[in-house]
């Protein structure tokens, strides 16, 4: 058992409802006509979607101190620890370390895109997600990237503790793994106009035999 764990998560729901689903990464791109008009604020921009639960994103930016208000870190953090309060686990913190080599491996794919992992298969020191959105595509975000991967949610089987057969959930296994404490990424536009994401978590998750959460 992990003591503080109740307590922090209870913090967490009790002062803000958890929502059913995560708020579209795209929300942020362009205000709904009715929030002009609920508001009065014409022209101004819309709150972030991180508004849309205000206690996760607080408790993201105080576990991410440095990030700002709107960096990709904290972006990164917020979507990552929106995912794991559905399954009722504790916010992980930001690790510049991570990020740092996360930064790293983002560049080394900046000249091709390419989907690789910067671990040799089976060698995998630290958990590792990684992301491409296609040419054209500047506009791909970090929620766009954590979204995607929670997205295999619905392909994993708790009692089976599996994918679906053919399926992959890795991903979304080691963004709400149990025993993970903290995560860093890095967003990198390639020369040819994709973008290629990627995340690196400690300890590392999907420990074979062992249940996420």
């Amino acid at each position: 058992m992990r003591p503080p764990a109740p307590l922090l998560l209870c913090s967490l729901l009790c002062l803000h409802p958890l929502l059913a689903t995560i708020p579209p990464a795209s929300s942020s791109k362009a205000a709904p006509a009715s929030y002009a008009a609920a508001t009065g604020r014409q022209g101004e921009p819309q709150p972030p979607p991180y508004a849309r639960n205000a206690t996760v994103y607080e408790a993201s930016a105080a576990l991410c101190p440095g990030c700002g208000a709107w960096a990709e870190s904290l972006e990164f953090l917020y979507y990552h620890n929106l995912v794991r309060l559905a399954r009722w686990e504790v916010p992980l913190a930001w690790s510049p370390q991570m990020a740092s080599y996360a930064r790293w491996w983002a560049a080394q794919r900046r000249g091709d895109c390419a989907l690789r992992h910067s671990f040799p298969e089976g060698q995998f020191a630290l958990g590792e997600n990684i992301f491409w959105g296609g040419a054209g595509g500047g506009a791909w975000r970090p929620g766009d990237a954590v979204q995607d991967w929670a997205a295999e949610g619905v392909d994993y089987s708790y009692a089976a503790n599996a994918c679906a057969p053919g399926k992959e959930c890795g991903h979304y296994t080691q963004i709400v793994w149990r025993d993970t404490t903290s995560v860093g990424c890095a967003r990198v536009v390639c020369d040819d106009g994709g973008v290629f994401m990627t995340c690196n978590y400690y300890p590392p998750g999907n420990v074979v035999g062992q249940r996420p959460y």
